[in-house]
């Protein structure tokens, strides 16, 4: 790393397919909103000459152009693919949204990827989602390294950017963490600023020079070696502490000459098995410029660095009906083993998988079994279908580029399967097998939603399956109480992504209205009433009475119906009838039209004409008993209350449990998780929390996370619970 000087041909205008898995290199992308992440994408595609020098691939677009929804909002809002090639090896770079409420495409990208580069700010530095992220990357220990972007701004500060990494990133060993290069600065400018034009590398004492628009190594001057020394002896030492040659140490310290090659090869091994994490520089290229600075020796890092797919351990795979599975990781010739890691719509072509491929080789027109399971509560229902495989392609923006196959380790984009969704695995048609589901954020804020008219109607239902199909973050609801159609989403800026696709992908215009909250309501007391249907019209009439004793049971028993007829006043036959008719009527409420629930429902009386007597009469005398009962009744209305778990540092757990508390939560312990997070539970209401995946983002500036579980129904306060019976006597 570092020493390379030539430049490579790169790939414009072809389709990049590899023939073995040694030959990939799968790159994700993350960093916080702004830190540059598509950018960076660019200039290393300008770098390997996968766009010409006015950053464009050969139809005219850009490597950005992958959504217009993107373009509307300024910032990526979905995992994107732009494959380069450096050195004969095919990087497979996916750029990731860095904004929270994407979150869903970022572990999408971290599923397909073997490593990761984490893109920081010079002048924004690291914020607590993108430690949180780190740490989810060590649990399952994947191979990082860190990009230092924005040194172009007056505030930028390479030095103190690599030490905040450090301490973020570096845990007990900040050591760890380390600069393979410094940056050159040119002359100051009239605003006192010196622009970065170069990059010392520390192994090889070079300078690489890229003020001419293409990079340019030579030797650095007597002057500048005293300032790199350090930087450099704390570098080899970092690099020999991670060598798997345990004498090097002692050998270095005894004062023995340690070669470069040998520190390079211990660097790429520690590097690889992620035990080591670089830090290094970039910036765009200037306009017309070749080469942006330092993208030339990450493609080298990448390439030279980074794991192989070999290196990456296969997720668990099992046969439809779970028995486990043992695979070769990385097999070409094994059985086919993909999954689609993102799914979207092309206006021209159709539904497109982008799918990464864990074991065999894929091809055109083979049929191929598609498994969907373990996302039914999302929406998403168990399926196993066959399908065949349409066209294969490569992704560059908006283009398309047909390739002939794609070998295990490889990603390529899938055109036209119906059924496959997010998540879902491709087997071969008569080894059907299914791999163990990614790990996906739970939507936490409701968004109900109503057609704009009859003909949005007719098309929502489709919209919103389809939708689903592409995000598995989303959760459509179809509340059988409140009779919503509630789309779950991941915060405001995700729902406001769905509205916009639902109308300019599917045609489909939508309006938001107040999502409900399911209530219920019971008896506060015993309660007794009468129904009296009697009917004498001429001809057939219809008589029926009863009487009834309602009285409340503990949270949870639902209702009861007992029978305490004595002497056949009510006969045997329309005994079941009065029970329909209660429970009907406590289906739909006697108070302000919410279910009723936990009470014991006696019949204890009645009469019955031996003629006029019916099931519909007795029906219909139950439920009129059930509301005069609750017409002379206290009636309590229930509010769900979910038990709330919410993850934060220890520096917001003050104002967490203060917020909590404020929105009538009752607080039930903490519990220390790791170092630096508290763990707290809590009893809220489910009225006070409709908003919480936003609140609590803002309150702990995105480093909390929540979950949350139906516990009961309780009574609300009287006075929501009046000002709720009011809008329900508005008919609101």
């Amino acid at each position: 790393m570092g020493d390379k000087t030539q430049t490579h041909p790169g790939a414009a205008g072809r389709a990049l397919a590899a023939d073995q898995p040694t030959s990939v290199r799968n790159v994700v992308l993350v960093g916080h909103s702004g830190s540059g992440k598509t950018t960076l994408v660019e200039a290393l595609a300008l770098t390997a000459g996968a766009v010409n020098r006015a950053g464009r691939v050969e139809d005219g677009g850009t490597v950005s152009d992958y959504d217009d929804i993107e373009h509307r909002q300024q910032r990526s809002v979905q995992l994107s693919l732009a494959p380069v090639e450096w050195d004969g090896i095919k990087v497979n770079l996916l750029d990731t949204p860095g904004y929270a409420d994407f979150v869903g495409e970022l572990r999408a990208g971290l599923r397909a990827a073997d490593a990761a580069l984490f893109v920081v700010s010079a002048s924004d530095g690291v914020d607590g989602s993108t430690r949180m992220l780190w740490e989810e990357c060590a649990a399952v220990g994947m191979p990082r390294a860190i990009v230092i972007t924005h040194l172009e701004s007056a505030r930028a500060d390479f030095e103190e950017t690599t030490r905040i990494c450090a301490e973020a990133f570096g845990g007990d060993d900040p050591d760890a963490v380390l600069p393979l290069y410094l940056p050159l600065r040119g002359s100051e400018g009239p605003d006192g600023h010196a622009p970065v034009t170069g990059l010392i590398g520390l192994l090889s004492r070079k300078l690489f020079d890229y003020s001419a628009g293409e990079r340019k190594d030579s030797e650095p001057g007597e002057d500048q070696l005293p300032d790199i020394e350090e930087a450099r002896n704390r570098l080899i030492e970092g690099i020999i502490a991670e060598s798997e040659d345990e004498t090097l140490m002692d050998r270095y310290l005894g004062g023995e000459q340690v070669d470069v090659k040998t520190l390079i090869e211990d660097l790429e091994r520690a590097v690889a098995r992620g035990s080591f994490f670089p830090v290094l520089a970039a910036a765009p290229a200037a306009e017309g410029a070749r080469q942006g600075l330092g993208t030339v020796e990450l493609l080298e890092l990448i390439t030279g660095g980074f794991p192989t797919p070999f290196e990456h351990p296969l997720p668990g795979v099992t046969t439809i009906d779970g028995k486990q599975r043992e695979l070769k990781p990385c097999d070409t010739g094994g059985p086919l083993v993909a999954e689609v890691v993102k799914t979207s719509s092309d206006p021209y072509v159709g539904r497109i998988s982008l799918v990464r491929v864990f074991s065999g080789t894929l091809r055109p027109d083979q049929t191929v079994h598609v498994s969907g399971h373990g996302l039914a509560d999302r929406g998403h229902e168990d399926h196993d279908v066959d399908e065949k495989i349409g066209a294969l392609s490569m992704p560059f923006g908006k283009q398309q580029r047909p390739v002939t196959h794609a070998v295990a380790g490889d990603l390529v984009c899938v055109a036209k399967l119906g059924r496959a969704e997010t998540g879902d695995t491709l087997s071969a048609k008569d080894d059907a097998l299914l791999m163990e589901p990614w790990q996906m954020p739970d939507p936490l804020l409701p968004l109900a939603i109503q057609a704009h008219s009859k003909a949005d109607e007719d098309k929502l239902s489709q919209g919103l399956s389809r939708l689903v199909a592409e995000d598995p973050t989303m959760r459509l609801e179809q509340n059988q109480d409140t009779h919503q159609v509630v789309l779950w989403c991941l915060g405001e800026a995700h729902a406001d992504v769905a509205l916009e696709r639902l109308r300019s992908r599917y045609g489909v215009q939508v309006d938001v209205v107040p999502h409900r909250v399911s209530l219920r309501e019971t008896f506060a007391a015993k309660a007794g009433g009468r129904g009296r249907h009697v009917k004498q019209s001429g001809g057939h009439g219809q008589y029926a009475i009863c009487e009834i004793e309602v009285e409340p049971l503990p949270g949870g028993s639902g209702i009861e119906f007992v029978d305490k007829v004595v002497g056949g006043a009510v006969p045997r036959q329309f005994i079941p009838s009065v029970e329909k008719g209660v429970r009907a009527q406590a289906a739909k409420g006697v108070a302000a039209g919410y279910p009723l629930i936990d009470v014991r429902i006696t019949l204890l009386d009645g009469k019955a004409h031996s003629v006029d007597s019916s099931d519909a009469a007795f029906q219909t005398a139950g439920a009129l008993a059930l509301r005069e009962a609750a017409a002379g009744a206290r009636i309590h209305l229930l509010e769900p209350v979910a038990e709330v778990t919410v993850l934060v540092g220890d520096d917001y757990v003050g104002p967490v449990m203060s917020d909590l508390s404020s929105r009538r939560g009752r607080l039930l312990g903490t519990e220390q998780v790791g170092t630096g997070r508290t763990l707290i539970r809590a009893e809220v209401p489910e009225f006070e929390i409709g908003r919480y995946a936003v609140d609590l983002r803002s309150l702990s500036h995105g480093t909390a996370r929540f979950d949350r579980a139906y516990a009961r129904h309780e009574p609300m306060p009287p006075q929501i619970a009046e000002r709720i019976r009011e809008q329900a006597g508005d008919g609101g």
